[in-house]
């Protein structure tokens, strides 16, 4: 739920200020071109690993740091259960799996913004805006989002385990992890996203 607001929030801030611009030139019905490329290619896919930092990344570390204060996790090796096959794994492959079904959910809900926008602001039908995004999106743009997706997800995961398995014994650690967890995942995101603008554009995707 937290992501289709956010998205469609998105949608709405990103349609209303290309309109802007576009209204100066007579081409409004390109809001749709800009609405339904930015979302597919790139924010649907940031938006959604951000809130999945903040929300699943921190509750993995503090879950698994709280282990760690417990001690479950030496019970765990005492009991000859690999605590990374158990506890991080699983994770990670849960994260990998979901990140495409929720990003698809906020593809749609920021087209479905821009859409509001563009009826609203600009007086675009529906059928019209349907048309020109249908017309401007390829199946490589959904490629490139998913792969993005994936990739966002198992980052997320990863530090969200990784500083959970690196916690302390104390209370104050558990709560350091979580933190931690969020910033290094946002700033593996960005830095990833990067990367994957500067490889998209080399290869001509």
């Amino acid at each position: 739920m937290i992501i289709i607001l956010i998205s469609v929030l998105v949608g709405i801030s990103t349609a209303f200020i290309g309109a802007i611009q576009l209204q100066k030139f007579g081409t409004e019905i390109f809001v749709a071109n800009l609405i339904g490329l930015s979302m597919v290619r790139q924010m649907a896919a940031s938006m959604t690993a951000f809130v999945m930092a903040g929300r699943t990344g921190a509750a993995y570390a503090a879950q698994i740091g709280t282990m760690q204060v417990n001690q479950e996790i030496d019970a765990l090796e005492t009991l000859g259960v690999p605590p990374i096959d158990f506890l991080v794994v699983p994770r990670i492959m849960a994260m990998v799996v979901m990140m495409p079904f929720l990003y698809f959910f906020s593809c749609l809900a920021g087209i479905l913004g821009g859409l509001l926008v563009a009826k609203l602001m600009l007086n675009i039908s529906p059928v019209a805006f349907y048309h020109q995004i249908v017309g401007a999106l390829h199946v490589k743009d959904f490629v490139v989002g998913v792969l993005m997706a994936i990739v966002f997800g198992a980052l997320v995961a990863f530090y969200g385990c990784l500083r959970g398995i690196q916690c302390g014994r104390s209370a104050a650690s558990v709560g350091q992890a979580a933190t931690s967890a969020v910033v290094g995942s946002i700033v593996a995101i960005i830095v990833a996203n990067f990367i994957f603008s500067i490889v998209t554009t080399t290869l001509g995707i």
